[in-house]
């Protein structure tokens, strides 16, 4: 089992849902959240917030999932972040593994 979490900016709220839902993640929350940036030498495009100097709304969205499921999401999040060439927001992913659990 992997804990996947996944932020984005409001304007690709929906975007990512549907991409969980396309990968077979029905199962999943999201959480509001502000993102934000010190630009402190940091280039424009590795943050993970984008380009933004001030907050953006943004949302978290995360789930605990098998491998397979986790492998189609990052397939589908790499074909739309490619997808997005005039915005600095793409939707960033982590994954982290589960020891145990109940």
């Amino acid at each position: 089992m992997k804990l996947i979490i996944v932020t984005t900016v409001q304007a690709f709220h929906k975007d990512a849902i549907k991409l969980f839902k396309k990968a077979g993640i029905e199962s999943f929350s999201v959480s509001e959240i502000g993102g934000y940036k010190n630009s402190s030498g940091v280039s424009m495009t590795e943050s993970w917030f984008g380009s933004e100097r001030s907050g953006n709304e943004s949302s978290m969205l995360f789930s605990f999932t098998n491998e397979s499921q986790v492998d189609m999401l990052f397939d589908l999040i790499k074909a739309f972040n490619l997808e997005q060439k005039e915005t600095n927001n793409p939707l960033r992913a982590i994954v982290v593994p589960i020891e145990k659990y109940i």
